[in-house]
């Protein structure tokens, strides 16, 4: 008899197959009959069915944004935001709950900065400083490229002048067009700027909004040594495209801009990663790893990116938890620090996912997989598995995801994220991948704010975590590296 995921029944099937309890009580039905011992595909579709009610996601990123704001990486409001989680964590009923602290290189916004059109169509921008870049206070002619390859092409002369790249970012559910722009159009060109000698480096945020706010996000560590760098908001954009079309008919002359940028290099300090387990009653030492980072820009207050992240990932586990029910195999979640970070090479390991597999380096030969839950709360549509000699794993994770809307790609290659990434080579990863076609209309502004989160899609996503992670956890499945990351 296959019970009914619903209601009483539910609790009640569940309660039956809990590996300490079932030697003690036998499966029954809502109506107290006894049943036979459910398949692990069905208890994880129990499991997912109460997911999709449970709000634990919900209100715990709700207190997180509201008691601490912004998280900035390597921040006073991160570590108590950390120290905080620790808490609830061990509350919520979670196993070695501990934070794990490592060295950060911590840059601040300071204080107030501004960017403007001077003289010839005088008027304010509105623009933030590009994280890790450095102080300074200028003011030069602009230098117009409507790409950065047009830039990096071009023989024009910056020397002196302030490079501004006018290129926008496509707009795409997989997020593809921001992965073509950050570590190039942000990452990289004000250093270039600054090598070919110009003084500013100004970019069209990395965004697909129409909204007049900038956007933040990390740039070239330049440890004081750099050009002020801006992000500036896509009406501003648009602005300086239609001064630069004027200029071209022969209707204005060189525009001017004046840019205050106000970043402080603290020197090196400490963030810290929080970890909680919910212990495998069978094969403790075998783990599977999912989490989030707890670290935010600091514009917003960190909700979809990442508070969603690290309240997906533990509402997953506490569900189980809340049916009173134990995976075979560990589940431990992650709160990672600091992935709102760029660094100077050598003396730290760039993120929190970095400083997590050194700490653990002893044990991965033992995890199964990681994930990490970071593209924001709209619902998640398709995942990605490292090939697996049991096929039947595929299918049946398939079934049970369908009804949430998710399909299995079976062309993509799963990378975890920024944070889990760094276990790539000696962790298998998968990816529970969320539509993004919004998510860059508000990463990294002021609007990420817990207003953005719609609770049925952040429970969409707690419920294929947890439907993923009691199939996994629960059967003997084993994904394997590929062959260019084995080691």
């Amino acid at each position: 008899m296959k019970l009914i995921a619903t209601g009483l029944a539910t609790v009640l099937a569940l309660t039956a197959f809990h590996a300490e309890a079932a030697p003690k009580k036998a499966p029954v039905s809502a109506s107290g009959a006894l049943a036979s011992p459910m398949p692990v595909e069905d208890q994880a579709a129990a499991l997912r069915d109460a997911a999709l009610t449970a709000n634990g996601a919900y209100d715990f990123l709700s207190e997180l944004t509201t008691r601490f704001g912004p998280r900035p990486a390597g921040s006073d409001s991160e570590k108590r935001a950390a120290e905080w989680s620790a808490m609830r964590l061990k509350e919520l009923g979670f196993q070695n709950v501990h934070i794990e602290s490592f060295p950060l290189h911590v840059w601040a916004r300071g204080g107030p900065e501004t960017i403007a059109i001077t003289g010839e169509f005088a008027q304010p921008l509105v623009g933030v400083s590009l994280g890790g870049s450095t102080a300074g206070e200028v003011e030069a002619e602009a230098v117009m490229f409507d790409t950065y390859r047009e830039f990096l092409d071009s023989k024009a002369d910056v020397a002196g002048k302030i490079v501004v790249i006018l290129q926008p970012m496509a707009k795409a559910s997989n997020g593809s067009g921001y992965g073509r722009m950050s570590g190039t159009v942000r990452g990289k060109g004000q250093l270039e700027a600054q090598k070919r000698g110009a003084v500013g480096y100004v970019m069209r945020s990395l965004s697909t909004d129409n909204n007049r706010f900038a956007h933040a996000g990390a740039s070239a560590w330049t440890d004081g040594k750099g050009i002020p760098a801006m992000a500036i908001s896509a009406p501003d954009v648009s602005q300086l495209s239609r001064i630069k079309v004027l200029q071209k008919a022969g209707k204005g002359g060189p525009v001017r801009i004046s840019m205050k940028t106000t970043g402080q290099f603290l020197g090196l300090k400490t963030s810290q990663n929080v970890v909680a387990d919910l212990v495998g009653s069978e094969h403790p030492e075998q783990v599977i790893v999912v989490g989030g980072h707890l670290d935010s820009w600091d514009l917003g207050t960190g909700a979809i990116d990442d508070g969603a992240g690290v309240a997906i990932t533990m509402a997953a586990a506490k569900v189980m938890m809340d049916q009173g029910v134990k995976p075979k195999r560990t589940i431990r979640v992650v709160f990672w620090g600091s992935e709102e970070v760029s660094q100077p090479a050598g003396d730290t390991t760039d993120t929190g996912g970095g400083a997590f597999r050194e700490a653990h380096k002893s044990e991965l030969s033992n995890y199964v997989a990681h994930a990490e839950s970071d593209f924001g709360a709209d619902k998640l549509n398709n995942f990605a598995l490292l090939p697996t000699d049991d096929a039947s794993f595929v299918t049946k994770l398939s079934n049970l995801l369908y009804p949430l809307g998710i399909y299995y790609d079976d062309k993509a290659t799963p990378n975890g994220g920024e944070d889990s990434g760094a276990m790539n080579g000696f962790v298998p990863a998968f990816d529970l991948n969320q539509d993004g076609y919004r998510y860059f209309d508000t990463h990294h502004t002021a609007n990420d704010t817990f207003d953005r989160i719609d609770p049925q899609q952040l429970n969409q996503n707690v419920a294929a975590y947890t439907a993923t992670l009691w199939l996994m956890a629960n059967t003997d499945v084993r994904f394997k590296l590929p062959p260019k990351e084995a080691h």
